[in-house]
């Protein structure tokens, strides 16, 4: 039996030793012709192959599988609109936070911007090609994802927006179906959830030395003086995630659903550390499948609905940071932005964020339409890319503790009971699936 806690001592300790040699390490040191960078990006991009080789067939069995046992319970009308209700509640709230830290800390105040933006114009102009559509064609493309035309290529480039609304309807009629033929399907999507846990506890076993080497890798690469020069922004980023974590989320599960934040966060935790590392909120998923079942007790007609729906549709720390960089580069260039404009990025916020994918910087897509949108220098973006995937990992930790919340809210409006066993949560380590 591992020790109580020694999986996140390990994981803790990973971290801090990737910072250290992160920074010794730079961008030119290695062995032979093969610099450290390059090795701590082999061994990072394996882990998360093999965290995202688990995600589709884990999703599509999950939502499958409680789906079908909604179907057979008559609740899923009931469930579907109390998930969407605070998938939307929690995005809203976070983007009003961040909203109201930016205009309290101003960090693009006095912010220096260079003329010299060159190192960034192949970034730039990739983003913007990508967010060429306008309003119209973006809902469109959104609307046109949701049936796919081909649902197995869905499933290989792992597009969850196209491969949910298929699930649900399987799973849903799967149990309209004769008996004994549902039986037979039933039993097959529980045996594929269960196998899928048993190797992500397997791969869980491998985080220390995942959070190692992607940790090491982002440090070597941005080095302390890009994190310097934008401390005060990446303060503001982070305080306002704090304040979303901590305050936010916190009243909401204490206030709505009696829910003890400290005994969430703590069972939650594995999975924060899991979206920390890999910077993906859908990489965690599987993680936060097992946290949110094992540790916190909620069943898996509850998690194997809202978890993967929400790493769709409820990045709301994404939103967040898609209202502050606005702002901050407004500040910058010493703009001021009108009430009218202000409104518009913070709805624009909360609508770039639906169907956004779960995956790395995903977020400076929509900023550029926003940015587009309302008249701002869209050459604006580069003065945030040097800190963007340090920030990006905090991000998706978050956005992996809100769509938790919005599970756990949704079992307490459901009256299921026995939530955060005392003893699941002092015996459950990271990499160590119940049986």
């Amino acid at each position: 039996m591992i020790k109580k806690n020694s999986a996140l001592i390990n994981v803790f300790g990973s971290m801090l030793l990737a910072i250290v040699v992160g920074l010794l390490a730079g961008t030119d040191k290695g062995i032979g012709n093969v610099t450290y960078v390059q090795i701590f990006d082999l061994v990072g991009q394996l882990f998360l192959n093999a965290l995202t080789l688990v995600v589709v067939p884990l999703v599509v069995a999950s939502i499958i599988t409680g789906t079908a046992r909604m179907g057979a319970e008559g609740s899923f009308g009931t469930l579907g609109v109390k998930t969407i209700f605070y998938f939307l509640l929690t995005t809203t709230l976070a983007v009003l936070t961040g909203y109201v830290v930016v205009m309290l800390m101003n960090p693009g105040d006095g912010f220096l911007v260079s003329g010299d933006l060159a190192y960034a114009d192949a970034k730039i102009k990739a983003l913007e090609q990508i967010s060429q559509e306008g309003g119209f064609a973006k809902i469109a493309q959104i609307i046109l994802k949701l049936i796919p035309v081909n649902i197995l290529a869905a499933a290989s480039q792992g597009q969850m927006i196209g491969l949910i609304p298929f699930c649900l309807i399987f799973g849903y009629y799967m149990m309209k179906i004769e008996a004994p033929l549902a039986s037979v399907m039933l039993s097959f999507w529980k045996a594929l959830f269960q196998i899928m846990m048993k190797i992500t506890g397997l791969i869980m076993k491998a985080l220390p030395v995942g959070v190692f080497a992607l940790v090491a890798k982002v440090v070597a690469l941005s080095g302390i003086d890009s994190i310097l020069s934008l401390a005060w922004f990446s303060a503001t980023v982070i305080s306002a995630l704090c304040v979303y974590i901590f305050i936010v989320l916190s009243l909401l599960l204490k206030g709505i659903g009696g829910i003890d934040p400290v005994k969430h966060f703590k069972a939650m935790f594995p999975a924060l550390l899991t979206g920390f590392s890999t910077s993906s909120s859908a990489a965690a998923l599987p993680a936060a499948i097992e946290c949110v079942e094992q540790r916190a007790g909620i069943s898996n007609r509850i998690c194997s609905f809202v978890l993967p729906l929400g790493v769709s549709v409820n990045l709301s720390a994404a939103a967040l940071f898609q209202c502050i960089v606005p702002f901050f580069i407004a500040q910058a260039y010493g703009i001021e932005l009108p009430l009218t404009t202000q409104l518009i990025i913070i709805v624009m916020s909360i609508l770039n964020t639906i169907g956004m994918p779960g995956i790395p910087s995903a977020s400076l897509i929509g900023i550029v339409i926003t940015l587009k949108t309302v008249g701002l220098p869209t050459e604006g973006i580069a003065l945030v890319l040097a800190v963007e995937r340090i920030l990006d990992m905090f991000r998706a930790a978050t956005n992996v503790y809100g769509i938790s919340c919005c599970a756990a809210l949704v079992a307490k409006s459901e009256e299921e009971k026995n939530l955060y066993p005392v003893e699941q949560l002092q015996n459950a380590n990271l990499g160590q699936v119940s049986q």
